[in-house]
């Protein structure tokens, strides 16, 4: 089947930074789980103060954060194919409209943590596919981490690439990693006419 859209995870896939998720979850109190489910979990004020403190660690982050190399010439090369492009991030609008307009890059879909839709749930993928019509089966998803495989595996989608990293989780079964965006490209050539 041609590949109709690729989705794409922000922070480790197409920019590059060094959150201390270990740390910065110890700092806002977080067990387990999503830290986003966490904080809606809280009780005003606590849920305001600590969403306030994450956006502080998310703004360090995106002001140091640099373009992953590759990404550019792989988006370039999937518009050029006719392949729809949507970015699908936990992080917020605003720090992902920042990055976007600091390296002027395009998607035709961005979908943030506003949205109301979190990974590692698969609702903000099957949204992104039904916002252009692509089945699962029509769709790829480039992330870092689990979340980006659970939400993958969640709305179906079977074709995942993980670009590794030292911070790559073990256990990413029904996953490809891989080290590059020219990997991926390579992979996906046959379904990109």
């Amino acid at each position: 089947m041609k590949l109709k859209l690729v989705i794409f995870d922000l922070d480790g896939t197409v920019v590059e930074n060094s959150y201390d998720w270990p740390a910065i979850r110890q700092q806002l109190g977080v067990q387990g789980g999503s830290i986003l489910a966490y904080l809606d979990s809280l009780p005003e004020p606590e849920r305001s103060e600590k969403y306030a403190l994450l956006r502080r660690f998310e703004r360090e982050q995106t002001e140091s954060s640099v373009l992953k190399q590759g990404v550019r010439e792989f988006l370039e090369w999937l518009a050029a194919a006719g392949v729809k492009t949507a970015l699908v991030t936990n992080n917020s609008r605003e720090n992902t409209d920042h990055l976007l307009q600091k390296f002027r890059l395009g998607f035709d879909l961005v979908l943030t943590r506003e949205s109301g839709l979190h990974k590692p749930a698969g609702t903000p993928f099957l949204r992104v596919m039904e916002h252009f019509g692509a089945g699962a089966g029509e769709t790829a998803v480039v992330g870092d981490t689990n979340y980006d495989l659970l939400a993958a595996k969640e709305a179906g989608v079977r074709l995942v690439f993980i670009l590794k990293s030292p911070m790559t989780p073990v256990g990413l079964e029904g996953a490809e990693l891989v080290e590059t965006f020219d990997d991926i490209k390579a992979k996906l050539a046959e379904k990109i006419p």
